[in-house]
């Protein structure tokens, strides 16, 4: 007999997420069958895309994310005993899967001490940055790039992505400590929004040619503003709305569309699980870039199962510099 642990929503989120909307059962597996494996979570992510997502779950639902396990009994002949995964199966101890929409991990590449890397910068979040940034962005040297919520994993790595490119990189964060660490990025201008008196200003000064550019985590305030200032043939991608996650009405902005217009901006949403076949071709290059020590990436660690909630809530806090990531 098996038992596992998981987080099952008691309540949607209302606002702000709180620790009494989840829950950690217990629940007995049965025996696995020909060609299921049994798994065991060694590493669990969090991440801001899921507040959005646990409103159209239902309560009782085991609480979404991905995480790296390692398979631990198995039927199935193309996950052996002792492999290592990257799968959704959600914040939850053990889980029995037949290998759909599972990622076998090379453990040339993911070592012991890379394992959480398969869904940070070896991942979803380097596949994010690499994807949605030069693709939708589409850089040309010497132009300048925004970016908003630039200390977190993907900002980060997209920001040195730019430098690669030859771009000016200006980022936004919320204490000096994050500002501090994009400057050791190599950012050219890194902005403390908590401390800053305009946000128009603070823009001006950064971007004396304009802003070419923007790669927003945010939303709100920083969309409303930088759209009008962006140049001619401006490109946006949006990966993000972290300012909007929490409320509970949504904010009305500026109408931008005089500006969209006149400007012929591109504007584009990315949501990167429609670009799973692309995802290797990422993997590829970053792993180049940080072989040759241009892009460097950073990790927040929570130790244990039990503090899933606490690593969670950190991201609404600022509590986090790159990527956050729970070791089970």
């Amino acid at each position: 007999m098996t038992t596992a642990r998981k987080y099952v929503l008691e309540t949607l989120f209302q606002g702000t997420p709180k620790k009494s909307d989840l829950k950690i059962v217990e629940e007995t597996l049965p025996a696995i069958k020909d060609g299921e494996f049994l798994a065991e979570a060694v590493w669990l992510s969090v991440d801001p895309y899921m507040r959005t997502l646990v409103n159209s779950s239902n309560i009782g639902n085991t609480m979404i994310g991905e995480q790296v396990a390692k398979i631990i009994e198995s039927k199935n002949d193309d996950f052996k005993v002792g492999d290592y995964i990257a799968a959704n199966f959600g914040w939850r101890t053990k889980t029995i899967s037949n290998g759909d929409q599972v990622r076998k991990l090379d453990r040339s590449v993911y070592t012991d001490d890379k394992l959480s890397t398969a869904f940070g910068i070896m991942g979803m979040t380097g596949a994010t940055a690499y994807l949605a940034f030069l693709d939708i962005c589409v850089p040309k040297e010497g132009e300048t790039l925004v970016i908003t919520g630039a200390a977190g994993a993907v900002g980060s790595a997209v920001g040195q992505i730019a430098k690669i490119k030859g771009c000016r990189v200006v980022g936004f964060a919320g204490s000096d400590e994050k500002v501090e660490y994009l400057k050791g990025l190599g950012f050219d201008e890194a902005i403390n929004y908590k401390t800053m008196t305009s946000l128009k200003e603070a823009l001006d000064k950064a971007c004396p040619k304009g802003i070419d550019m923007f790669f927003d985590n945010v939303g709100g305030e920083f969309y409303d503003t930088i759209i009008p200032q962006m140049n001619n043939s401006g490109r946006v991608v949006i990966v993000g709305y972290m300012s909007q996650y929490n409320s509970e009405k949504p904010d009305q902005g500026p109408r931008l569309n005089p500006s969209i217009l006149a400007k012929e901006l591109t504007i584009r949403g990315f949501f990167i699980y429609n670009w799973l076949p692309r995802w290797p071709e990422a993997f590829k290059a970053i792993g180049e870039w940080i072989d040759k020590g241009q892009l460097k990436y950073t990790e927040s660690i929570t130790e244990g199962f039990d503090n899933m909630f606490d690593a969670f809530a950190g991201l609404f806090t600022g509590k986090h510099i790159g990527k956050a990531a729970v070791k089970a």
